[in-house]
């Protein structure tokens, strides 16, 4: 079921943005008079699921879910339609048209993506806001138990300041930071310190597997969850949701206090000190061999470690007028972290590339239950994420068609007919490689 969850908000989010994406060359297109032979969802090599045709244009879903296309009239994409190019040109053929209309049209889609990431930022900012833990906040430093927050020099309690400069406004975009960082600052026993990410960061992130992810967390309190059937104090006074603040007479805040403080009394009985809702009481216990009380530890949700007194969180709500700002921003941000994290996987040495993921990574981060907010702000953030891909200078996307209109309105003189066929495979090709090398990364995962 949770697949299925995943897999149909994948379906319903791609489908959007690949009609949205080529009615925005499909409305140029009409405007200037020009052809469309064909609006597809999805592809639809020998057969389709559905085709109607109004007008001029056939309507269709095609069986291939890789993208969706409009067939313009005289242009070179990827029906690659020889036949076509080889008559004359028609007044109603893209290939008539003014460089001017050629380029609007082109840049349609891309305009398209653009706008409706941006769009929907902003009505989210406006129907949710933020809400979120601010890094300056977490006034006692970080808890370090991950080996590659580690291997990044950090320690228990480090507070980290800035990342390439720039100071960190919200703590969960810490490991966001750090992928795209080359250097970070910290503060350390009110020492300042700096230190360089590892070039292969991202190399070892990926390597983790299932486990990639977050690698810092806010220090929590020790909050009982459960007592085990084999533990020393499963008859002692403890119940889940109780928080250890004291061991021994020792005041702890933190469960990684605790940890040190439980190593000091190993096969001893001794006494903690619980709080349960309103009310502090000491119970005895038991410590292991191994310095445990034979509990479960969990993090609690953001809100209790609010409540409790642990963290203030940022809870900002817009007006409309002030949503469009910050949903603009949000956006730049996005696509200014989408850049950086590409040129990291054009640069080998970083071992980025090995995160580079098709549709099975791109499924997998969509929610396991359906939430409308979390289903749009990924649906933005691929719509921008579409957009700047589709503006590549590379044949056979929007970007590539772009280049070479705007090389003939530099230049006035059109590149060949034969010369814009040959780029279209090529660049076909160099996609399609590009396509098996990332659903073959996710195969790869999947089995590992």
């Amino acid at each position: 079921m949770e697949i299925l969850i995943k897999a149909s908000q994948f379906i319903l989010s791609l489908s959007l943005l690949i009609v949205l994406h080529e009615l925005g060359h499909f409305i140029p297109a009409k405007l200037f008079k020009t052809k469309v032979e064909k609006f597809y969802l999805f592809f639809d090599y020998k057969f389709s699921i559905f085709k109607k045709k109004i007008g001029d244009t056939v309507y269709g879903i095609g069986w291939i879910p890789l993208g969706g296309y409009v067939k313009i009239s005289g242009m070179i994409d990827e029906s690659m339609d020889t036949e076509q190019m080889a008559l004359p040109a028609q007044p109603w053929e893209f290939r008539s048209k003014p460089a001017w209309q050629r380029l609007i049209i082109m840049l349609g889609g891309v305009f398209v993506n653009f706008v409706l990431g941006i769009f929907i930022y902003i009505m989210l900012m406006y129907a949710y806001g933020e809400n979120f833990l601010p890094n300056e906040n977490v006034k006692d430093g970080v808890w370090v138990q991950d080996s590659l927050a580690m291997n990044l020099g950090l320690e228990t309690g480090d507070k980290v300041l800035t990342i390439d400069g720039e100071k960190i406004k919200k703590f969960n975009e810490l490991t966001l930071g750090f992928v795209n960082g080359n250097n970070f600052q910290i503060e350390r026993k009110g020492e300042i310190i700096d230190k360089v990410i590892p070039e292969d960061f991202i190399s070892q992130l990926v390597d983790r597997g299932k486990d990639a992810g977050v690698i810092l967390l806010p220090r929590y309190p020790f909050a009982i969850t459960s007592i085990s059937e084999d533990s020393p104090n499963k008859n002692a006074d403890l119940k889940s949701k109780d928080i250890v603040v004291a061991i021994n007479g020792n005041a702890i805040k933190y469960f990684d206090e605790a940890q040190v403080e439980l190593n000091k009394f190993k096969n001893q009985d001794i006494s903690v000190t619980i709080k349960r809702e309103n009310e502090t009481k000491d119970v005895a216990v038991k410590v292991t061999n191994e310095g445990k009380l034979g509990v479960g530890f969990g993090l609690l949700p953001s809100k209790d470690l609010e409540r409790l007194g642990y963290y203030d969180l940022a809870n900002i709500e817009y007006t409309f007028a002030e949503a469009i700002p910050a949903g603009w921003n949000k956006s730049v941000k996005t696509l200014t972290d989408y850049i950086k994290q590409l040129k990291k996987i054009f640069n080998p040495s970083t071992g980025a590339y090995k995160g580079l993921g098709g549709f099975i990574s791109i499924g997998s981060i969509f929610p396991s239950e359906w939430s409308a907010e979390s289903f749009w702000n990924i649906t933005a953030f691929l719509s921008i994420m579409l957009g700047f891909m589709n503006l590549l200078p590379i044949p056979a996307l929007d970007g590539g068609h772009v280049v070479f209109t705007l090389w003939e309105m530099i230049t006035g003189k059109k590149p060949g007919d034969k010369f814009l066929e040959y780029a279209q495979v090529t660049g076909f090709i160099l996609l399609i490689a590009l396509l098996l090398f990332a659903n073959g990364n996710d195969i790869f995962r999947l089995f590992n």
